[in-house]
């Protein structure tokens, strides 16, 4: 008999039933400026499937910049992540977007003046629990094992492993210490094989680190 490896992560609803929880993957494809990895899933109630219409804010093609989504990331519901398209140009008197309505207030329009307020993709790492209704700014990292707290609202770099909350969202706490967090980022168990990970996941959610480095 065939040993089981887990969930296809490629099928769009991966819990028989529950068709409230959307592997993100699947539902990304087609997307030219969106990235993301296996496993990866979101749970909503009521739009679920809207996820990147609803969720993903001012992601344009024109703009340019891509989202990073790792894998064996859990996105709660109704968080939000906005991309630079939502962005005014700021070195002038009035922050108005002036240009976008057209009828002459486009004459004369540096486009140079909004493209320097982007900061560059936003990637969230792999193994990141994102809580209910937070909101992720644009072009903010988010590290390997980190957890943003329900309602944040997260505006600057997220260290791996670490507990974020708040508005403006600030360190909590380190969910492990230094040595071990550096460990876990050297073993990244997230870039094994499924065969690998299903034959180990006591190793992978339990909590003993010469356990699991004894498998990478």
């Amino acid at each position: 008999m065939m040993q089981a490896i887990g969930p296809d992560p490629d099928l769009l609803h991966p819990m028989t039933g529950f068709t409230r929880i959307v592997a993100l993957r699947p539902l990304a494809k087609g997307r030219e400026n969106v990235n993301v990895g296996p496993y990866s899933y979101y749970d909503d109630p009521e739009n679920a499937l809207e996820f990147f219409e609803r969720n993903i804010l001012h992601h344009f093609d024109f703009v340019g910049d891509r989202l990073h989504i790792g894998p064996f990331c859990a996105l709660a519901t109704g968080c939000r992540i906005v991309m630079n398209g939502a962005n005014h140009a700021m070195g002038g008197f009035s922050t108005y977007p002036f240009n976008i309505f057209g009828a002459g207030w486009d004459e004369g329009f540096d486009p140079a003046s909004w493209t320097a307020e982007h900061r560059g993709d936003t990637h969230i790492g792999a193994d990141v629990w994102i809580g209910s209704e937070a909101w992720i700014m644009p072009s903010v990292k988010i590290g390997h094992g980190a957890i943003i707290a329900a309602k944040a609202v997260v505006t600057r770099d997220v260290a791996p492993y670490s507990v974020v909350a708040g508005n403006p969202a600030r360190e909590v706490r380190r969910r492990f210490d230094d040595a071990t967090i550096a460990t876990l980022l050297e073993i990244a168990w997230w870039d094994w094989s499924v065969t690998k990970i299903t034959r180990n996941l006591n190793a992978i959610r339990g909590s003993d680190l010469s356990a699991l480095k004894a498998l990478s």
